[in-house]
């Protein structure tokens, strides 16, 4: 692991906040670290309010979405709302249905089939509404690169309203709106919002127009928090207070199919990280192992009963795509010790039975297991398709666009990535996205980082110290949880291997001649416990969280490494 000391904050701003917060110096650093300088920026970084949240129609387009979707309603027209089968795409669905539906009958839910109709708008999804009588599609997570798709609905009579949040490419869609941050010529001040955020976007435009209040909407923010957990946005500016609210819906008044999820799972009082970890893979199950419209609609039952039905159906979607994605990453890894293929700066692999429904998933393990830029293919009718995944600092859109001539087409992230081609082009493909990232990446970034926020004396973390950590909460990229490096500490004869496979290091360290010590567990890292025999010093790099044993509640500390200092 590489240790990587973020620069020390201005010593002025700091002390003047401290002053000005009444708060010690070094949360007054981390709130410079992050961007905070004043009072008042600090106020609404530790009160997210929702009258913070910018005019939706500042964004460009908005005006004529809006206008396009009140004639809908005024003459009686059937609307689609068509989304992506992951959460960011299922929640979106859910989301602008269940609102227009409030007041509207006529509106139809469609997702498109993984395995039938892939990624994004489908022309299968245009026949449909055709068929159907469907004269306005909003399109939520995806449709920023539909230009032929949009056409072929303008021939048949169906208007577009693509929301969507992933980049453009060099031409926007013909639609009668393309809402989307990262165009070119929107100036709309926060660019990291995910397709939910889009579409809530759309509907607090919607609302307002309706003369409807605010407030009406506040019961939505589940599924835009859940979204921007799941797809990794920033928790910053605006995702920060929709989260924010988000959550606070989730833990007080859940709707029934997440009460259902959670009543499963035995767990309250949910973090941005348990949506992550607990609601979000079930959500994603669905449209993984069977389809997507599973998800919508336990997303969108009101009654508890058949919602509980619903997440018991998915729990075992969910069940099958853990084993699915257990036995996959175990084979990639053969594949990747037979064909030598550690000796690359990337993992490509392939099997042309793996299930494309979490293909994604085994990337991400991948990534983990040899921190690479990794793409992992399987066959997809007649083409392949695979997930990217990069490591931190590297953009692997950027290289998968430096490789456009061998992909049929792709989208995604700078971190995550989609696409598909044609299998004579594999191994083109997989030599010149080799060459690519080996012209293009930093030798150092295939060394996993811990960054560290701040070095920190153990005496340092009081009850009070904790109290104002958390409420940094929610935390997300643009806003990780504080991490810290503490020198010169020791064991105090407790420090063992722990779990199944003694895996896990357990301890209890303190620092000096100071009486103050913590219990630490390092979960990955049992072979650092030899560093701690014998009274040894040495330097460790933590978060700082609770651990409740017992009805006991403590503060420990969350061990990412340790070395000799």
């Amino acid at each position: 692991m590489r240790w990587t000391l973020k620069p020390k904050p201005d010593p002025e701003t700091v002390i003047r906040l401290t002053k000005e917060l009444g708060v010690g110096k070094p949360i007054a650093s981390l709130l410079v670290q992050r961007g905070i300088n004043t009072y008042e920026e600090a106020r609404k970084f530790f009160r997210p309010s929702l009258e913070d949240l910018h005019d939706p129609f500042l964004m460009k387009d908005m005006e004529p979405a809006v206008m396009r979707i009140l004639q809908a309603i005024s003459n009686g027209e059937n609307i689609m709302v068509y989304g992506d089968y992951d959460v960011d795409g299922t929640t979106s669905v859910a989301l602008v249905s269940s609102y227009l539906k409030s007041f509207y009958p006529n509106v139809a839910t469609y997702i498109p089939d993984r395995y039938d109709e892939g990624y994004g708008v489908s022309y299968k999804g245009i026949d449909f509404a055709a068929d159907n009588d469907i004269s306005l599609i909003i399109a939520l997570d995806c449709g920023i690169k539909a230009i032929e798709k949009v056409a072929y609905a303008s021939e048949k009579k169906i208007d577009f309203i693509i929301c969507d949040h992933h980049r453009p490419g060099k031409q926007i869609p013909d639609a009668v709106a393309v809402l989307d941050p990262k165009r070119e010529d929107c100036e709309y001040p926060y660019k990291e919002l995910c397709g939910c955020g889009v579409g809530f976007k759309l509907l607090q435009a919607l609302n307002e127009k309706r003369g409807e209040p605010f407030e009406l909407l506040i019961p939505y923010l589940d599924l835009v928090a859940t979204a921007i957990g799941a797809d990794i946005v920033p928790i910053t500016g605006e995702n920060r207070i929709l989260a924010y609210h988000g959550l606070n819906v989730i833990n007080t008044a859940p709707r029934a199919g997440f009460q259902a999820i959670l009543e499963q799972v035995k767990k309250q009082q949910l973090t941005i990280t348990d949506v992550v970890f607990i609601i979000a893979p079930r959500i994603n199950a669905a449209g993984r192992m069977k389809h997507g419209l599973h998800a919508v609609n336990l997303l969108t039952e009101q009654d508890e009963d058949r919602a509980g039905i619903f997440a018991a159906e998915i729990e075992t979607y969910n069940q099958h795509r853990r084993e699915t994605d257990k036995t996959i990453t175990v084979e990639a890894l053969a594949q990747i010790d037979e064909l030598k293929e550690q000796e690359r700066l990337t993992t490509v692999v392939y099997r042309d039975n793996w299930h494309k429904g979490v293909i994604g998933i085994v990337a991400s393990r991948l990534t983990e297991t040899y921190y690479r830029p990794t793409l992992v293919f399987t066959r997809s009718g007649d083409r392949l398709a695979a997930s990217a995944r990069s490591v931190k600092g590297f953009d692997v859109y950027d290289a998968l666009e430096s490789c456009s001539e061998y992909i049929e087409q792709f989208g995604g992230h700078k971190y995550a990535a989609g696409l598909t081609m044609l299998s004579e082009q594999y191994e083109n493909f997989k030599r010149k996205f080799e060459e690519v990232v080996a012209a293009s990446i930093d030798r150092n970034l295939l060394i996993p980082e811990i960054a560290i926020d701040a070095e920190l004396d153990l005496k340092e973390i009081t009850p009070k110290f904790y109290r104002i950590l958390k409420q940094f909460a929610p935390f997300g990229p643009g806003n990780m949880s504080p991490v810290f490096m503490t020198r010169g500490l020791k064991d105090t004869g407790f420090a063992k291997c722990v779990g199944a496979d003694a895996s896990h290091l357990k301890c209890r360290l303190k620092q000096g001649t100071s009486p103050v010590s913590f219990d630490g567990i390092g979960f990955g890292i049992g072979e650092k416990c030899e560093l701690l025999t014998d009274g040894a010093k040495v330097k460790a790099v933590y978060a700082i969280e609770e651990n409740e044993f017992n009805g006991n509640i403590s503060i420990q500390l969350k061990i990412k490494d340790i070395n000799p200092d």
